[in-house]
């Protein structure tokens, strides 16, 4: 109070300003306060907004020096990470720079081919396609939720005209993903055979996927990479199988009252057999014949050869002169048998063996008898030869085993006593042979491949696992720290009220009473300063006016005796 009135005193203007009301000393606060916030936006300049964010130093330079070309104020933050610009100039500055090709996120693509210098060697546009081939792999990978970055490098053989020399392509893929992701091994699946799907003659086992740890998403062919897989796979029959079994037998025994547990063998080997086999055709009259070979002669007194060798004895044949009159042993003549009638090409087939029979020796039968029963001389010739060739029967299977096929279950179940009046009782056997039949029926019981039931009737316990402590109670746990929290957070209030909240406003209201008693004091010693201003003042005027009245009766005593007289007659009057 007593800075407030010296500051008053000193400064007529703020007695001025407090004389005015509140509501227009707050709307004066409230203007001056709008105008300090409007002069701080106009010299903090234009508001920047985001233009890129996440650039890499390479993406980030090229764009900072394009802007400065532009004539575009920037300002960077997110340590370099992130470029703002004027928000009015935000879309605009885009697609200027997309003009430019800015920012090159990723690898390159295909605009690389596009930019084909005149005059480039093969080598040199092979390397461009593989590049943009990389570039456009590595930008499809991003486009997945988990990745943030990729990078695709493919080994692409020469290839080459010899078939022993080429070598098949492959591929590596180097993923950066976003913290607290990870690809399953579906997902890991679909990139190889994404890359391996869009490079020719690259197949997904030569795709190597690695993330930013380092670690190799991809193991090797047989290294155990579907271990996994094969759980996978065990785990859903056995689980498939217990699920079957329990919804057939609950309604029987009711919930709760039966037990299973499913033992899967399952084969995960690979294999391929081809066989060849062969068996003799002893069909009768379905032999099939791959080639016959048919030879007879049959010669009756031919006599020697004769004449002169030389061109007179290469004379052509005489002209056939028919059998009837033609003579016995007429040279050029048929054959003829022992009963002197020749023999046509039709009796010598009809000697010769059917096929399928054997084909008798020359010089076998009777003498003078062809095999076929026809009669020669003694001094004919027969021949007979025949060659049969027959087909063999050949059977070519090539099998190849499914992978992961059931080769044992065993199936384990504990059916609990039935509740009767009296207690629980055993079942009967007879129910117990029947939901043994339930069970082979539910797990596809195959005594070929050696599966194994066991049915057992047995009390369950009643003891349960012991019930948690009331402390150990997850619930009861979560409850307590939540309460510890909020206690704690009340004891810390407290404190601060304590150590600074309370202190403050003690000494707050300390100050508030020594200003008032100061300022009591003040009034005080200021009235009674006042009282004693005019008892003098007062004093002073009784001595000037005795001193004045001692001049006048000095100077005209008869003017002052005439006072006196009046003062006296007007006390005389009053009483």
């Amino acid at each position: 109070m007593s800075r407030m009135a010296e500051l008053t005193a000193r400064y007529p203007v703020l007695q001025k300003v407090g004389n005015v009301s509140r509501s227009v000393q707050l709307g004066a606060l409230a203007a001056a306060i709008a105008l300090l916030a409007v002069v701080a936006l106009w010299f903090r300049g234009p508001d920047y907004k985001v233009l890129f964010s996440n650039l890499q130093d390479r993406d980030g330079g090229a764009i900072i020096g394009a802007l400065a070309q532009m004539n575009v104020p920037y300002q960077l933050t997110d340590n370099g990470a992130a470029i703002l610009v004027p928000s009015d100039k935000v879309h605009e500055t885009r697609l200027q720079l997309a003009q430019q090709g800015l920012p090159r996120s990723g690898e390159a693509g295909f605009e690389l081919i596009d930019q084909t210098r005149f005059g480039a060697s093969q080598f040199t546009e092979q390397v461009n396609f593989q590049r943009a081939l990389e570039g456009e792999l590595a930008s499809s990978i991003q486009a997945l939720n988990a990745v943030q970055h990729a990078r695709v490098h493919l080994a692409l053989p020469r290839e080459t005209l010899f078939v022993r020399d080429r070598q098949p392509p492959s591929a590596s893929v180097l993923l950066t993903l976003y913290p607290g992701r990870m690809l399953s091994e579906s997902q890991v699946a679909a990139i190889s055979w994404l890359v391996s799907s869009s490079v020719p003659n690259l197949t997904a086992d030569n795709v190597s996927v690695v993330d930013q740890n380092g670690r190799l998403l991809t193991a090797p062919a047989g290294s155990g990479s579907g271990d996994s897989v094969r759980r996978d796979l065990i785990a859903e029959i056995e689980t498939r199988t217990v699920q079957r079994i329990l919804t057939l037998l609950n309604p029987i025994v009711g919930t709760g009252n039966v037990r299973a547990q499913v033992s899967a063998d399952v084969d995960f080997a690979q294999r391929e057999q081809t066989s060849e086999v062969y068996r003799p055709n002893q069909v009768p009259g379905q032999a099939a014949v791959r080639s016959q070979q048919t030879s007879a002669s049959l010669q009756n007194g031919v006599p020697p050869a004769e004449g002169i060798p030389g061109a007179l004895t290469n004379q052509p044949p005489p002209d056939p002169v028919a059998p009837i009159n033609q003579p016995q042993g007429v040279p050029g003549a048929p054959e003829a048998g022992a009963d002197g009638q020749p023999i046509d090409g039709a009796a010598l087939q009809d000697a010769l063996p059917a096929p399928g029979a054997a084909a008798p020796a020359a010089g076998t039968g009777t003498p003078g008898v062809l095999a076929t029963g026809t009669q020669i001389g003694p001094q004919g010739t027969a021949r007979n030869d025949a060659t049969i060739n027959y087909e063999v029967d050949r059977t070519i299977s090539h099998v190849k085993d499914p992978v992961g096929q059931l080769r044992r279950l065993s199936v384990a179940v504990v059916v609990n006593y039935r509740d009767m009046e009296n207690g629980p009782q055993p079942l009967p056997d007879d129910e117990i042979q029947k939901i043994d039949a339930l069970v082979k029926q539910a797990m596809g019981y195959s005594p070929e491949r050696g599966d194994s039931v066991s049915v057992v009737n047995s009390l369950f316990s009643d003891e349960g696992p012991p019930a948690p402590r009331f402390w150990e109670n997850p619930a009861y746990m979560e409850h307590a720290i939540q309460l510890l929290k909020y206690l704690m957070i009340a004891a810390a209030v407290v404190l601060l009220w304590r150590g600074l909240g309370r202190p403050i406003i003690d000494n707050m209201a300390e100050a508030k009473e020594k200003l008032e008693r100061e300022a009591q004091e003040i009034e005080d010693n200021r009235a009674a300063l006042e009282a004693a201003e005019r008892r003098a003042s007062e004093m002073s005027r009784y001595q000037d006016n005795l001193a004045t009245a001692r001049t006048m009766a000095t100077k005209d005593p008869r003017a002052v005796a005439m006072v006196l007289r009046s003062w006296l007659e007007k006390k005389n009057v009053g009483q």
